[in-house]
């Protein structure tokens, strides 16, 4: 399976993250399962053939799609030949690129072509490669990005803060706001509640430390990261991946972050 990414430019970096593909090289007819993991960031998925893959309850999934936040892991099906590209927006872009409330996204996916009238599905499926879907959708967001006028820089720089150890407290005697207030801005922007938003980034700094420390008990990494016990790491990592940190370690293979298969 073969994963590249590319970097947004510079006049989309507030906005996207990365640009990613997935691609393996045969078809694989065989019944395969892989797992959405929380992340915290929504994104963009282009499917070439949208038969290969159907989503949690088993439904086909659009061409052309953006989700928004995921609360707790979900499962993909795929049978067929993977060919896979999208976009890892910023927490707070559905809001400031789409004008979209984040928390009507959540848990949810969207048909790109029910946001904004555009021909990307057929432009992405005429390109030749990953240079020139990027070409594409970059140029699409970089046309959306100049019309917008809300960059959410506040809660880009709550996520900073959050991002680096920083606590609600903190963040709301940094922003001079109120916890209610705090409260509207995250589910307008990024979809989530600070605190589950806080959840999420913990469950990914875990995923770090027992890739990192493969030695280190669980006790000592739930420890690390500020979890009351192990108990309540194991309960969160569960929710936010599906198996537990021991499996998950034994067991998960990554096609790409945040995507592992799951073994039979």
């Amino acid at each position: 399976m073969n994963y590249r990414t590319i970097a947004p430019p510079p006049s989309l970096a507030q906005y996207i993250s990365c640009l990613w593909s997935l691609e393996a090289p045969v078809d694989d007819m065989s019944q395969r399962v892989f797992t959405v993991m929380s992340s915290g960031f929504p994104g963009l998925i282009f499917q070439r053939d949208p038969t290969v893959f159907t989503g949690f309850g088993g439904e086909r999934l659009p061409q052309l799609f953006i989700f928004g936040q995921a609360t707790h892991y979900g499962n993909l099906q795929a049978k067929g030949r993977i060919q896979l590209s999208g976009i890892n927006f910023r927490p707070t872009a559905l809001k400031s690129l789409f004008n979209l409330n984040a928390n009507e996204l959540r848990d949810e996916h969207i048909n790109i072509h029910d946001l904004i009238k555009t021909s990307l599905t057929e432009q992405l499926l005429h390109a030749d490669s990953l240079e020139e879907q990027a070409n594409c959708l970059f140029t699409c967001f970089n046309r959306l990005a100049g019309r917008r006028q809300d960059s959410g820089t506040m809660l880009t720089y709550a996520i900073e803060i959050l991002q680096r150890g920083g606590n609600i407290p903190h963040l709301l005697n940094k922003l001079n706001l109120s916890e209610r207030s705090l409260e509207r801005l995250f589910q307008s922007y990024i979809g989530i509640s600070p605190k589950l938003y806080i959840r999420i980034m913990r469950f990914q700094r875990s995923i770090t430390l027992l890739k990192e420390r493969s030695s280190a008990s669980l006790t000592d990494i739930a420890y690390s990261l500020d979890y009351f016990d192990q108990s309540h790491f194991i309960h969160d990592f569960k929710r936010f991946s599906g198996v537990s940190p021991k499996i998950y370690k034994r067991d998960a293979v990554e096609r790409m972050p945040g995507f592992p298969e799951r073994r039979p």
